[in-house]
């Protein structure tokens, strides 16, 4: 079976894409200045931006791990996340407490979504 990769440089794939399966990298918010609720909202524009490029949307996940910086913030992603789901199937999805590579970066999605 090949697998097809997307956004690539020496590091990192942004997509890969194996047996009609879409694994997304962790995605994180591009302007960090932003609260907690507008860095979720950010990433979670780019991972409907990856997933359409991948042939895919957000109808379709199946899983997603969050990770946040403060536990104290946690119900801020939780406003953005839910708004953003489509109601419907909403994946599996495990949230943690982390230090990201960054420290202005408040969350960071990965997520697997099924390809039509």
């Amino acid at each position: 079976m090949s697998v097809t990769y997307h956004e690539s440089n020496t590091r990192m794939s942004q997509i890969a894409i194996h047996n009609g399966t879409v694994y997304l990298a962790g995605q994180v918010p591009a302007d960090a200045t932003a609260d907690m609720k507008g860095q979720t909202e950010q990433v979670l524009t780019r991972i409907d931006e990856l997933l359409e490029k991948a042939g895919s949307s957000k109808a379709h996940l199946i899983s997603a791990q969050v990770w946040v910086t403060d536990m104290a913030e946690f119900d801020q992603m939780n406003v953005a996340w839910e708004a953003w789901l489509d109601g419907h199937n909403p994946p599996v999805r495990a949230a943690l407490e982390a230090k990201l590579a960054k420290p202005e970066w408040k969350v960071e999605i990965m997520v697997v979504a099924a390809k039509p």
